[in-house]
């Protein structure tokens, strides 16, 4: 059995758009037929399926629903949006996107797989219950959320966000829940201008959403101690059931979206440190969804990266080197009055 699979399909590049867009299906056009070669045999390909409108609904509501197919019959794509163009094929490229994730949710539940990784656009952490913006239609971090949780009754679910912008929709969905743990690492003052420290939840959620937003110029050993930190202290008292990673990789240094400096090897660092957090502490239940990345050669080093380290069989544990600048964005945190660092 091969322990890791990975989702990818062409009818992900049919949301598109005739003009200059960092969203577009360049990012992932090169990477696919890189991913079937590099690792023919060594990992099994999952093909997707179309979220149903039942899952979808469980966080986004009609009305928005309705709004993308009207917006997506008008002549202008942007109509909606100044970021997020929809189109004749925007929103059945976004249910493959999202019941992708499900289908890996599946397999890995059910054993079949250990981990997962779907490479879907158009992404989804911006998405709101009522409103998508920041290139997102569907927020399949979400959906797979709320899936895991009316399946498959789990009611402990850790949500590592590590793309360079806060997952406000994402956040949003959750906030009042203390069935999800969102943890969201961003660059401060960038869009969508959220995610700041004080932002904890609310009613039985305060304390379950953790945001960490990080100064521009930090790079691989402020976010190294930032993200093992969070792994080896939160991960032990809240006992997630599965991790699910919004992965996006426009915190590249060579990525121009974005002024944090991140390498290549960070993404491969980051992921040993979240695997062995689920081997150790949820049955290895892990699933990798692509959020951000718009450069595509940083990008596509970045997701083999990732893939490499999932694939390694004994990863040995990873350093954590002291950051001073990054301690001093977590000792008088709020999170601080709900978990012990």
């Amino acid at each position: 059995m091969n322990n890791l699979g990975v989702l990818l399909d062409d009818r992900y590049f049919q949301h598109c758009i005739n003009r200059p867009t960092p969203e577009n299906p360049a990012r992932l056009r090169r990477l696919f037929p890189v991913v079937k070669e590099r690792y023919n045999g060594s990992l099994t390909m999952v093909a997707p399926r179309e979220a149903h409108t039942e899952d979808i609904q469980r966080v986004h509501s009609a009305f928005y629903l309705n709004q993308v197919r009207n917006h997506a019959a008008r002549t202008d794509p942007f109509s909606y949006d100044r970021d997020t163009y929809l189109m004749d094929r925007s929103l059945e490229t976004a249910r493959l996107a999202a019941g992708g994730c499900l289908e890996l949710a599946d397999r890995i539940m059910n054993t079949s797989l250990h981990h997962g990784f779907a490479l879907v656009r158009p992404p989804g952490h911006h998405a709101e219950p009522g409103r998508g913006m920041g290139f997102c239609i569907l927020n399949n971090v979400a959906i797979t959320a709320a899936y895991l949780q009316r399946v498959y009754g789990l009611s402990r679910i850790l949500i590592l966000d590590f793309d360079v912008h806060h997952g406000n929709g994402t956040q949003e969905v959750f906030y009042d829940s203390d069935q999800v743990l969102f943890v969201s690492l961003h660059q401060r003052d960038l869009f969508p201008f959220s995610g700041q420290a004080g932002e904890i939840g609310t009613d039985n959620g305060r304390g379950y959403t953790i945001n960490i937003p990080v100064f521009s110029q930090f790079g691989d050993q402020e976010y190294t101690y930032l993200v093992g930190t969070i792994l080896n202290n939160l991960c032990e008292q809240y006992l997630p059931q599965i991790i699910l990673v919004s992965a996006g990789y426009d915190g590249h240094q060579a990525d121009s979206i974005s002024s944090t400096l991140l390498s290549t090897h960070w993404y491969h660092t980051a992921t040993t440190l979240i695997k062995q957090c689920a081997r150790e502490l949820c049955d290895n239940r892990l699933l990798f969804i692509l959020e951000g990345g718009y450069n595509p050669e940083s990008l596509e080093e970045s997701v083999l990266a990732t893939i490499d380290s999932l694939l390694q069989p004994k990863a040995p544990r990873v350093g954590i080197l002291h950051s001073d600048r990054a301690r001093a964005l977590l000792a008088d945190h709020p999170l601080n009055q709900y978990w012990t660092l």
